[in-house]
């Protein structure tokens, strides 16, 4: 496997760091000016999945993409680093807190989205808006086309077993599409980028299935009840759609927290960020700017 495959990262993102945090170290990119906006993407995908967005946005914003071990990162975890989701939760907090970041416009997608509730409900100081994209919420976590694997990733190696078909180059450049992740094909060169990294490291596996292993909806019903004291802007920018996350998850999302609005995002699937990243783009830059305003 070619190493720059595995590590290949989207020029549009900005330029790549390292952070030091507890449990090992995490990538992040960096560009453009302002407010900042912080990207956490979901499980087996990579901060690649905001390049788009990224590029659209940065004239606007300070983007930062966190790379976070998910299972398409570099750089396997400490072992006994608590990869639980709040486990998770921490980390993203932690790692804003770290980089010295305030008023934070925080926007997560899929299982990231999940992660981001989590921190709206548990580390919320240092966040000034919220935008939750098509994700894992309330009792969808994981997400019911995911439970049925949820007993086998309990067996050691499972993982790997998981993934092996992923090594033929056009079943993983296929894969978002036949997944019903996306409505259009990405690139090769992220489409590698999201598997190899798992099928190269056996610590990025062991990750990844610790990640997997520890999706419990208990953790997002218990965030939801915290949604009341966020009294920050939130934004739902759902794919109308959307495969994996019901419609209906958008609109109690929208219905829960008491300053958040509702937009869908049409022609897309849970991706949005890949199927439509102007319009995701242009609803954070509108977000970012009028929860500045206000406060």
């Amino acid at each position: 496997m070619d190493p720059e495959a595995i590590a290949w990262r989207s020029p549009e993102l900005g330029e790549g760091h390292e952070l030091q945090l507890d449990g090992g170290v995490i990538g992040y990119f960096e560009r453009g000016e302002g407010r900042p906006v912080v990207f956490v993407h979901g499980a087996l995908v990579n901060a690649n999945l905001w390049r788009k967005v990224v590029s659209g946005l940065a004239p606007k914003a300070r983007c930062i993409s966190l790379d976070l071990p998910l299972g398409a990162h570099l750089k396997a975890m400490e072992r006994g680093a608590d990869l639980s989701p709040l486990g998770l939760a921490n980390l993203i907090a932690d790692a804003i807190e770290k980089l010295g970041l305030e008023d934070v416009t925080l926007v997560g997608n899929d299982t990231g989205g999940a992660l981001c509730q989590l921190v709206a409900a548990h580390r919320r100081e240092r966040v000034g808006a919220l935008v939750l994209t098509s994700c894992d919420a309330f009792e969808n976590f994981p997400p019911k086309a995911v439970k049925p694997m949820m007993p086998l990733l309990k067996v050691p190696g499972s993982m790997g077993a998981m993934l092996a078909p992923l090594r033929i180059a056009g079943l993983r450049r296929r894969a978002a599409t036949m997944m019903g992740l996306t409505k259009r094909p990405i690139p090769a060169e992220v489409s590698d980028a999201n598997a190899l990294p798992a099928l190269k490291n056996s610590g990025v596996r062991r990750d990844a299935r610790q990640v997997m292993v520890g999706m419990n909806k208990r953790y997002t019903l218990e965030a939801s009840e915290r949604f009341g004291e966020f009294d920050k802007p939130v934004l739902v920018a759902w794919s109308q759609e959307d495969r994996f996350f019901s419609p209906k998850y958008a609109k109690r999302l929208a219905e829960a927290f008491p300053k958040a609005r509702l937009e869908w995002i049409d022609d897309a699937y849970t991706f949005s960020p890949e199927d439509q990243p102007e319009r995701l783009a242009e609803l954070i830059a509108e977000l970012a700017q009028a929860s500045s305003a206000a406060a």
